[in-house]
């Protein structure tokens, strides 16, 4: 991406900086990094998903329009389902199915 070869940092901490109650100056400016760490990697995981895409005519078969209208009648209508944690036939008792790491 474009931002990979410019060098945009967050400013260091200098006498004449503001830091919050609490604080050193060497501790606010660790807080400072690690969240610009956090802004590079993410901005590296999404420019490594860029132009990425999938391939229309593989769709196509996988829904098996190329074959009959058979998608065109199911309840999807030939899109993919994402999983959700909740079970929307048991509305009555809570629902939830999958809660992360919680075990009933």
């Amino acid at each position: 991406g474009a931002r990979a070869k410019r060098k945009i940092t967050t400013a260091k901490i200098r006498s004449g900086s503001s830091v919050p109650a609490g604080l050193t100056a060497a501790e606010y400016q660790k807080i400072r990094d690690g969240e610009d760490k956090k802004k590079k990697a993410n901005y590296d995981r999404n420019v490594k998903k860029a132009g990425v895409f999938e391939d229309y005519t593989e769709f196509y078969l996988k829904r098996g329009t190329d074959k009959n209208q058979k998608w065109k009648k199911s309840a999807t209508l030939g899109h993919r389902m994402a999983k959700t944690k909740y079970d929307f036939d048991q509305v009555a008792n809570d629902g939830k199915k999958y809660d992360g790491g919680y075990k009933r």
